[in-house]
């Protein structure tokens, strides 16, 4: 894939990310009766922050810090104001990354297997899921191209 092409597509994920913490991941409600509030990564943190200061700290590393950092460092890369060399640490960062989702995940499946809750995932999920492994995707890329560059 072109060098152009990739910064272009790592670029779109710093609008990306942000709406994709903004949209909603699910809706959920106590049994089926009630109405289903729809829950962002952001409104999910927020409650977190309430509750579990702790486990509020992890996933706002996973799911907000980690994917950021790691887009803005392959941009750095991508317009040679960072090294190369940083690769490594950036792939880190999207695995990192990937297990808020896999976390979302278990939250579902646990909510639905209790049964007490009506759970449905939302596109926010499949927006943010989708940006995670297009960051994947870019840092594989980026390492392939440079290596045919050197």
């Amino acid at each position: 894939m072109a060098p152009r092409i990739l910064k272009l597509f790592n670029l779109a994920l710093l609008i990306l990310f942000p709406l994709a913490w903004f949209a909603p991941l699910m809706r959920a409600g106590l049994l089926p009766l009630f109405g289903l509030n729809e829950i962002s990564v952001l409104s999910g943190l927020a409650s977190l922050w309430q509750t579990d200061i702790l486990l509020a700290l992890l996933v706002t590393f996973f799911a907000l810090v980690a994917p950021y950092l790691k887009t803005i460092g392959l941009a750095l890369i991508h317009h040679d104001l960072a090294s190369p060399r940083l690769l490594p640490a950036i792939h880190l960062m999207g695995k990192l990354a990937m297990a808020d989702i896999f976390l979302i995940a278990i939250y579902i499946v646990i909510v639905k297997g209790v049964g007490l809750a009506r759970v449905e995932t939302a596109w926010g999920l499949y927006l943010f899921t989708a940006c995670i492994l297009a960051s994947l995707a870019l840092s594989i890329l980026t390492t392939r191209t440079l290596r045919r560059k050197t």
